[in-house]
């Protein structure tokens, strides 16, 4: 057979500037609540030497671990590998490909917040992210 499951599934890619916060949180509810039904992908223009402590806190309270998780360079590999990409406020540092669905999403950065500052941001991203599994994953 030459065709994988993978090969069918579609492909995220959310890019913020230092893949510490928003695209961290956005990556986490989008495998946590599609699955194995998308790729997901993040990462920064610029990354962070670690994900953001209070974004870990924020995510924890909502039972996503993100502990794990570091901050990764943007490729050019990774965005033409990807089927969407979101921006969260990296604005021109990234890429832009034919034949790709680009979303820009305007979004607080968590950067040097606290995690009642994170909060909000989170939940909007939450809210977003399950907008667009409906949008990308077949039904």
């Amino acid at each position: 057979m030459s065709s994988s499951p993978a090969a069918s599934r579609p492909s995220v890619l959310f890019v913020c500037v230092h893949n510490a916060g928003r695209s961290q949180m956005a990556a986490a509810f989008l495998t946590h609540l599609a699955g194995d039904r998308v790729e997901v992908r993040s990462a920064g223009s610029a990354p962070a030497d670690s994900v953001n402590s209070a974004v870990v806190e924020a995510m924890k309270e909502v039972g996503i671990d993100i502990t794990a998780e570091t901050p990764k360079i943007l490729t050019v590999e990774a965005v033409q590998a990807s089927d969407v990409v979101i921006t969260m406020g990296c604005g021109d540092t990234c890429p832009v490909f034919p034949g790709k669905q680009y979303l820009d999403w305007q979004l607080d950065d968590p950067a040097g917040q606290g995690v009642e500052a994170v909060r909000p941001i989170r939940d909007e991203i939450e809210s977003r992210v399950r907008a667009l599994i409906s949008q990308v994953i077949p039904h």
